[in-house]
């Protein structure tokens, strides 16, 4: 009896193996082939936008390397969420990309559920670049560091305002995880959109803003803006003068939007592989890294691998800072 339970395990074994086997060659073999067609890269963003401007300079890229055109596909909504759906469904064979990142990892503690698992119905393919964050103020303004905003916030419990962009984006994120960060007693003021937002730092209407550095850094490098630090853990190339937060006073602080790509989870592992391998080609590019860069956006290429880790820590990291500032999930 026991000889018979021992065979058919043995049995059931060579048979996983077996399908497991047939599974990893027919990946491979599509991904000697691949592609065949056009692949469609889904964008959660209307057109001109920082992540639409950058799929766009690497689809084009990409399809050049790749003998297929990248079509880049637009479809906005809140959160995302109705891109990220129509990836999480497609076939798992290379041919449907979302372009994915720090919204997404906010979008998971932002809404009340989703109809997708961020980590469990996406593979990380790569990231494209990061939007580095600037704190400003008018170029007048009594504060010219971090270290004075963080003395007059100290002298003036809840009279700092904080300008920033809509309620749960990352420049609204950023400004609560400063605050947070620094222990502060301050007021974060969300504006509609970056126009409003630059208008009303520039005519100190509000002390300060967590802004991108694309809408900005061209009236930084003109005085009509001053730049106090950028978000990222270490200076922009761009604006080397201008310190990191972290070392202007609050050591750890992070804060930057990054966007990426995933495909839908169960795609051939040879064909994430190459993929990954196209990104990286297009974003290394020195054309495209130096019209990123022009723009207030570092072109990096990460590994599937660092990736998944990138977005497993900003859910965790935004997921702490919307729950401390009491964001009301959506």
């Amino acid at each position: 009896m026991k000889t018979n339970t021992v065979k058919r395990r043995g049995l059931v074994a060579f048979r996983w193996l077996a399908a497991a086997a047939l599974v990893a060659v027919g990946g491979a073999a599509a991904a000697q082939t691949y592609p065949v067609k056009p692949i469609r890269f889904i964008l959660q963003h209307a057109p001109g936008g920082f992540g639409d401007i950058t799929a766009r300079l690497v689809a084009q890229k990409m399809s050049a390397s790749m003998g297929q055109q990248v079509i880049i596909d637009n479809r906005p909504s809140s959160g995302a969420i109705v891109a990220a759906n129509i990836v999480a469904k497609a076939e798992p064979d290379g041919y449907t990309l979302l372009l994915t990142g720090s919204g997404t990892a906010a979008s998971a503690s932002l809404f009340k559920s989703l109809p997708y698992d961020v980590l469990k119905d996406f593979e990380q393919v790569s990231t494209m670049g990061f939007a580095e964050l600037v704190l400003v103020a008018a170029p007048d303004s009594r504060f010219g560091s971090v270290a004075d905003v963080l003395a007059f916030a100290r002298q003036n419990p809840g009279k700092l305002n904080i300008g920033s962009n809509n309620i749960g984006s990352t420049q609204n994120l950023a400004a609560e995880l400063f605050k947070s960060m620094a222990g502060i007693d301050a007021q974060v003021v969300p504006f509609k959109g970056s126009s409003g937002l630059i208008a009303a730092v520039r005519g100190n209407e509000i002390h300060v803003a967590f802004e991108f550095l694309a809408p900005v850094i061209q009236l930084i490098k003109g005085n009509a803006l001053k730049a106090l630090a950028v978000g990222a853990s270490q200076r922009f190339a761009g604006l080397p003068g201008t310190p990191t937060v972290a070392e202007s006073g609050i050591p750890g602080y992070h804060a930057s939007s990054w966007n990426g790509v995933s495909v839908p989870a169960r795609t051939p592992r040879p064909i994430i592989d190459r993929l990954y391998k196209e990104f990286a080609a297009a974003v290394n590019a020195p054309d495209v890294k130096q019209k990123l860069q022009e723009m207030g956006i570092d072109a990096k290429a990460y590994t599937p691998a660092q990736t998944r880790k990138l977005m497993i820590s900003d859910i965790a990291k935004w997921k702490a800072v919307i729950e401390r500032a009491k964001i009301p999930r959506q």
